[in-house]
């Protein structure tokens, strides 16, 4: 799938003898960085989520689209059936539904405001909140499927 807001870069050590400050090989190989405006040019290592190898890990899908959602702050669906189809019970709940429900038809600047207000408010909470994680999701994908203003 395409997206224009994640790119994906590759350096050959052997051609290219890049070591400072991203320390090639630190944490296994591949090695794994992501860049993003909150990272700056340093970029961040991967954190792995599983004690498989990394290669094994970012080799299935789910772990790879995760990765890239998370650290491009991107939602890589383009429906709500596929943002559902990915949950572990393959659906979403009836809370979730009616949240999406209730703002598919907001207008634009209105799911955004809400979805600025939501990332901000889960960027600063102590501790994993789910249902706030849910609807920054829903809030992402109607922010990207939202008809685009014209000129």
């Amino acid at each position: 799938m395409d997206n224009e807001k994640v790119a994906f870069g590759d350096v050959n050590l052997a051609e290219e003898d890049i070591r400072d400050p991203y320390d090639p090989g630190a944490g296994g190989w591949p090695t794994i960085r992501y860049f993003n405006k909150a990272t700056g040019y340093s970029g961040k290592p991967y954190d792995k989520k599983t004690d498989g190898a990394m290669c094994d890990e970012l080799g299935d899908e789910k772990y790879m689209q995760a990765y890239v959602e998370e650290a491009g702050g991107v939602l890589l669906c383009e429906d709500f059936a596929c943002l559902c189809s990915r949950k572990e019970a393959g659906e979403c709940s009836k809370k979730e539904t009616d949240y999406y429900n209730k703002f598919k038809d907001a207008s634009a600047d209105d799911v955004k405001s809400r979805l600025k207000l939501l990332s901000g408010s889960l960027a600063k909470a102590a501790k994993k909140d789910e249902w706030m994680t849910q609807r920054v999701s829903i809030l992402k994908l109607l922010a990207s499927i939202a008809p685009k203003d014209e000129l």
